[in-house]
């Protein structure tokens, strides 16, 4: 397996693993994963359906923590940084991109309310034109928006708290093929002009070819290759082998 260092100091790391297992009710969801999500780069988090894909996530996000080993967000653990300076710093966009009662403005202004802060017209109207949405939806209410809608509005809500790292847990899994390549273009936009480092979860291995710099790829629980496409492609893992075997190639 072609597995990367779990060098904390490395500061092309976005996020470093090291040595990191969680489960719950004695059953292991992550086993001992060990890795790096370079900075600046787009991570295919690929792998079958229970490969604890999505609970890494959750793990890098502080949402829960592991049984063992260390995370490492720029070099600096987890543990040490408060559960707010986390979320901030590490956003994160979900499949479902919940909204609450209101309008889209409502829904935007989350972040800086739960950190005491007021969300002024002009920043409201700037973070719509930054995920492409015109600011005149800013009234609407947000359960009415389309799904590709309100996935823009879930990642601008995101944006509004500074991050500088992005997980993504299948965000165009239900959108219709025009919506899901307005957000991938998003992402990589935001990536390719912002250096946002983006970790992206996705069942869809046409869409890690088109989007991913790097690859992690989990199998059972266990991070099993990383590296490039050329890296996947030439694993010598059966499972590995199984799960792209005529798609990344």
């Amino acid at each position: 397996m072609n597995q990367g260092t779990s060098n904390t100091s490395t500061p092309s790391c976005a996020l470093v693993l090291d040595r990191v297992s969680y489960g719950v009710n004695h059953t292991d969801i992550i086993k001992k994963v060990s890795g790096q999500f370079p900075t600046g780069k787009i991570t295919a988090l690929i792998g079958p359906s229970g490969a604890g894909k999505t609970t890494l996530l959750k793990l890098c996000n502080g949402l829960i923590s592991p049984n063992e080993g260390e995370i490492y967000i720029d070099g600096k653990r987890i543990e040490e940084q408060s559960p707010m300076s986390v979320r901030r710093h590490v956003g994160i966009v979900l499949q479902s991109s919940p909204m609450v009662q209101g309008t889209v403005l409502d829904n935007l202004a989350l972040p800086l309310q739960l950190r005491g802060k007021t969300l002024s017209d002009e920043q409201a109207i700037a973070t719509m034109e930054r995920v492409g949405l015109p600011s005149s939806l800013l009234t609407r209410d947000a359960r009415g928006l389309s799904g590709g809608q309100k996935q823009k509005v879930s990642i601008a809500r995101t944006l509004l708290n500074q991050s500088k790292i992005l997980l993504l847990d299948e965000i165009t899994a239900s959108l219709d093929p025009s919506s899901l390549q307005e957000i991938e273009d998003l992402i990589v936009k935001l990536n390719e002009m912002e250096k946002i480092s983006i970790v992206w979860i996705t069942h869809n291995l046409e869409q890690a070819k088109r989007i991913g710099e790097y690859f992690w790829v989990m199998v059972d629980g266990e991070l099993r290759e990383v590296g490039t496409k050329e890296d996947i492609i030439a694993s010598e893992d059966e499972d590995v082998k199984q799960f792209v075997r005529g798609v990344l190639s």
